[in-house]
């Protein structure tokens, strides 16, 4: 069974500017209606239409339920499109959200890219190739899932439980931008809570001109080459004060952008009492969060508008929350805008890969006290080597996209042993791509000790929660995963995942108070430095959310909730 969800579909999908922190005026979205067809060994089949940027494999696409892309098949997308000469300015980009997971792009006949790893933006220079009036885009695209041993997520060839149906080919935002010739391509931005300054580094040479605004009105106005400071009297973001400054920066060949900041500081210190804290802006601050896999009913991995983003961004701040582990996904950036300008905190897992997993190794060993080394390749299905390179370009593709997201305070490379390994190595990698956010290498089971990640990093279900001693943050990483299914609103009536059922809604409720306020409060004044319930959303047989997999039924009252969290707030600012 397929759910739809309560949004419409818009004539051209997410046809809102994809990239808030480096944006343009000229800018052409290309989503919407595309041809589509599978090449197979010995033959073609023809789709007719797809709806870009849903996935085939999803309602929204429009594709014939039951579609799934063999091993060895091909889709290929293909529209044509009308560029006058305003988009014609020097230089031609070519831009995709995600494609999963290899692909190739062809431009007027020609090869403009391939690309690998079906979560990370990629981009291609097409100056070369386009022309006025109507042009030829062709995308071919193959996704094996467990075979390619790339990042797949949560994605299963066989789902069920906590694995989900498999995806592939274009599923966010295609679109082109036109700029000079010599241009920005690149902005990296690192803010300073106690110094009150920003320093904007970009990649053109030459002159440049930086205005910072205050909503309308000019802060700051200076001249720079390659890197500006600035100081000011800038307040500070937070997700109780989500306070931005927008910036624009044009430089002597005419390209202009415009951006944004929040100035904050994320780290490692201590409270009153001695013990270890999670900080925010230099102060100990408790990151109150839930778990967020972005997934939908009707789309898969791809929201239906950029507004149920936002409902459910907004529903969640007015639950009280103030951070989201975002799991094992990148979203679209214009996600993380809205986290930004609301105020919530995002832990950003990194997308895990590798072979087929054993159960005895990423779930039943660990959850009874056993972890491994993870330098044992094979124990960890991570015997691939191209596999494991293509995770390590995924790192340095996945900081580099957002590095310049105000929200993002902490980097999560491995979650569970899920093609865990070399964590320390890839933990001191992150920090130094990114020393302004902290890393929790290891989420869940198979921590490799003091000095090998920057959290202690707990999954609690079944166990009763607590804080053992240890000179790291201590953080409940996942916990809770109750469970209550609403007919009507599963995504299977037979099947159902959860750790602990009930029955009606008052019931859950009240279970959910008695977890926060009786279980997980008092261990806050034991050195508890954050919390991450278990989960926005339904997902398929996982029916653990605080929503359906529709969107439509909440399962506890927004104002209970908050409550609930208020009271977690309050008894961090007594420790201060």
């Amino acid at each position: 069974m397929k759910l739809k969800t309560a949004y419409e579909i818009d004539k051209i999908p997410h046809s809102e500017y994809p990239r808030p922190q480096l944006r343009r005026d000229s800018f052409l979205c290309l989503n919407g209606t595309w041809d589509f067809s599978v090449k197979s060994q010995d033959s073609v089949k023809q789709y007719g239409s797809i709806r870009v940027p849903f996935s085939p494999e999803c309602l929204n696409s429009g594709i014939s339920e039951g579609f799934k892309l063999g091993a060895n098949d091909i889709s290929v997308y293909k529209r044509t499109f009308e560029i006058n000469d305003e988009m014609l300015l020097g230089c031609t980009m070519l831009h995709f959200g995600a494609v999963d997971s290899r692909c190739k792009v062809f431009v007027n006949d020609a090869m403009a890219c391939e690309h690998r790893g079906g979560y990370t933006p990629f981009s291609a220079d097409i100056t070369h190739l386009i022309k006025q009036g109507l042009n030829t885009l062709v995308v071919e695209c193959e996704d094996d899932t467990e075979i390619s041993e790339g990042a797949r997520g949560k994605q299963s060839s066989t789902p069920g439980g906590i694995w989900y149906t498999a995806q592939s080919g274009i599923w966010q935002t295609v679109w082109l931008e036109s700029m000079p010739e010599e241009h920005i391509n690149d902005i990296t931005v690192i803010t300073d809570a106690e110094a009150k300054s920003v320093k904007i580094t970009t990649d053109y040479v030459g002159r440049q001109n930086l205005k910072i605004f205050d909503k309308e009105q000019i802060i700051l106005e200076k001249e720079f080459f390659g890197e500006a400071n600035v100081s000011f009297d800038f307040e500070l973001w937070s997700p109780e004060n989500p306070r931005l400054y927008d910036f624009e920066i044009i430089t002597e060949s005419g390209d202009k952008i415009k951006s944004y900041f929040g100035v904050r500081s994320f780290g490692i210190g201590t409270d009153k009492a001695g013990k270890t804290r999670l900080l925010l802006n230099g102060k100990p601050y408790f990151y109150n969060g839930i778990l967020d896999q972005g997934y939908w009913s009707d789309g898969l991995l791809t929201p239906p508008s950029d507004q149920a983003m936002l409902d459910e961004l907004t529903m969640l701040k007015n639950m009280g929350f103030n951070m989201i582990r975002k799991h094992i996904k990148i979203e679209p950036m214009r996600w993380y805008y809205h986290c930004d300008r609301l105020g919530l905190v995002v832990w950003q897992d990194f997308v895990n890969g590798g072979g087929k997993y054993k159960f005895t190794h990423v779930a039943a060993f660990p959850f009874l006290g056993f972890k491994h080394k993870d330098n044992d390749y094979k124990y960890f299905a991570r015997e691939s080597e191209q596999g494991r390179e293509e995770f390590e370009r995924s790192v340095y593709e996945t900081v580099g996209a957002l590095k310049n997201s105000t929200c993002i305070g902490a980097w999560v490379p491995f979650n569970e042993g899920w093609g865990q390994f070399d964590s320390a190595k890839y933990t001191e990698l992150v920090k130094k791509l990114d020393g302004t956010r902290i890393v929790d290498s290891v989420s869940g089971w198979h921590d490799q000790g003091v000095g090998k990640t920057e959290f202690r990093s707990l999954h609690t279900y079944y166990t009763p929660l607590k804080v053992p001693d240890d000179i790291r943050p201590v953080v409940l990483s996942e916990f809770g995963g109750y469970s209550l299914k609403i007919d009507g609103h599963v995504f299977n009536e037979d099947k159902e995942f959860g750790y602990k059922k009930f029955k009606d809604e008052k019931s859950f409720a009240d279970a959910l108070e008695k977890l926060y306020l009786e279980k997980l409060l008092p261990l806050i004044d034991k050195g508890l430095c954050a919390c991450v319930y278990t989960q926005v959303s339904d997902v398929e047989e996982e029916i653990n959310g605080l929503v359906t997999y529709d969107r439509k039924k909440i399962k506890i009252p927004v104002e209970r909730m908050k409550r609930i969290n208020e009271r977690i707030s309050c008894a961090m600012q007594k420790l201060l």
